[in-house]
């Protein structure tokens, strides 16, 4: 009975622990926001938005306009970045 208290107990644990991680990093994604332009070669976050790759790190030039970053929240202006907003637009011209 007491073996089985024990690894009930761990069980519960585990799963806590996971529930932590996955609140902790959505509240970290909601303090971010994706800043477009300020990528520097090989350090982007992601897919761009033109569609040319699809995976981190594969950004060519440095500040590419359709490369992003996630930085703090309001940061982005003040490093002379664009919203995901000013790239589709500037993308249709």
């Amino acid at each position: 009975m007491n073996q089985r208290l024990i690894v009930s107990s761990a069980l519960a644990s585990v799963l806590a622990l996971g529930l932590i991680t996955q609140v902790s990093a959505a509240d970290d994604k909601m303090a971010k926001e994706k800043c477009f332009g300020i990528a520097k070669a090989g350090q982007n976050d992601c897919a761009n938005a033109s569609g040319t790759h699809s995976c981190a790190g594969q950004s060519k030039v440095d500040n590419g306009a359709d490369e992003w970053k996630y930085v703090a929240k309001g940061t982005c202006k003040a490093m002379k970045g664009m919203t995901a907003d000013e790239v589709k637009g500037g993308m249709k011209k």
